[in-house]
């Protein structure tokens, strides 16, 4: 009960958020105020969208992407809590399986992603996914719990 994950509650607390995050072996960020302004812009036009981990009332962790249709390109993610991330993650996956998306593109290949299940795949291949998610009509974005059932393994039925 003190845990929430919803879509879209505070997304520039979010971007606001990955921005000031510190990532190991970098100095700075490409979230600068021009960029964030742009994302704000592509929210307000419901085409960029946050995923948020709230604990207690706190945001812990998230993060946000931009969706054209049924594309998703994941664009950065925080954490200010073990796993608080992966949560936001976890729920976009099941997000995403609800609603039929073909790939999130998570643009970089990290350990962190890798050991989330992220692969890498041709130009090719992506293309040919993103020209599949283009024209389908932009999902609800709204997170339910029944979502979690995309990601969770369904008990047997006792007869």
């Amino acid at each position: 009960p003190s845990w929430e994950i919803p879509i879209d509650s505070e997304f520039e607390q979010v971007i606001e958020a990955c921005a000031a995050s510190e990532r190991r072996g970098q100095t700075g960020t490409w979230i600068s105020a021009d960029m964030m302004a742009a994302y704000a812009d592509l929210h307000r036009d419901d085409l960029a969208h946050s995923v948020e981990t709230w604990i207690n009332g706190v945001l812990v962790g998230g993060l946000y992407c931009v969706a054209l249709g049924q594309s998703l390109f994941g664009e950065s993610m925080f954490s200010r809590s073990a796993n608080a991330s992966k949560i936001a993650l976890a729920a976009l996956v099941g997000f995403c399986r609800y609603h039929g998306v073909v790939q999130i593109d998570c643009q970089q290949n990290t350990p962190h992603l890798a050991q989330l299940g992220a692969t890498e795949i041709s130009r090719a291949v992506f293309l040919q996914q993103v020209a599949i998610g283009l024209p389908r009509p932009a999902p609800a974005w709204k997170f339910e719990s029944q979502l979690w059932d995309e990601l969770l393994p369904q008990k047997a039925t006792q007869t």
